[in-house]
């Protein structure tokens, strides 16, 4: 099994079209997705994401997560609190670094997001490219949500139709990312066609 954790955004960009979503195995390499604690509470201390999301709290969608949860015992939870402790400790020696292109630096539960990845050996799905940048630095494994995308077509976890019904909600929604965009025309060429102009 390869553990896949999904950050805040990717899950919210996700959950509600691909179901279930987490939990289940695909793909060659037995992909499992999850998501964190950390991430649930970061949608109910935001008041924005939970009035764009409000599927987030429906039922089922709690149970799925609940269901997919990754207990740490208590060796795991030292070196994840170390781990969360080097990886934020290095955002905030170099907070600039991270904020060019407008970006906002990797957050708290960002750093533990990343952190856990490094605990449990999971690859980190996520747009946020400060974390990307972060990943990048302790060398940890991390996808874009596009790649994961293409990993569940590859496994025939989605299909054309889906892959453009979340492109179209994105688009809506005004959450099109520039690297969506650009997989857009190169990794999903034969759904969207190439890019014009």
């Amino acid at each position: 099994m390869t553990l896949v954790l999904l950050d805040t955004n990717t899950y919210l960009r996700l959950a509600k079209r691909i179901r279930p979503l987490l939990g289940v195995k695909f793909g060659q390499k037995d992909y499992v997705l999850t998501v964190l604690k950390d991430v649930e509470d970061e949608v109910r201390r935001n008041r924005t994401l939970r009035s764009r999301f409000p599927w987030f709290d429906d039922e089922a969608f709690g149970a799925e997560r609940d269901a997919a949860q990754i207990r740490l015992n208590a060796a795991e939870k030292t070196a994840l609190g170390n781990a969360h402790s080097v990886l934020r400790g290095h955002v905030l020696t170099d907070v600039d670094r991270y904020t060019t292109g407008r970006r906002d630096p990797p957050s708290d539960t960002d750093c533990r997001v990343l952190a856990f990845g490094q605990v449990r050996d999971a690859i980190v799905v996520t747009d946020d490219l400060g974390m990307h940048l972060l990943a990048a630095d302790f060398e940890l494994p991390i996808w874009h949500g596009w790649e994961l995308l293409a990993k569940m077509k590859a496994a025939k976890k989605v299909d054309n139709d889906l892959i453009r019904d979340i492109y179209d909600a994105l688009e809506c929604n005004g959450d099109l990312t520039v690297t969506w965009l650009q997989a857009k025309h190169t990794e999903f060429a034969r759904i969207f066609g190439p890019r014009r102009g």
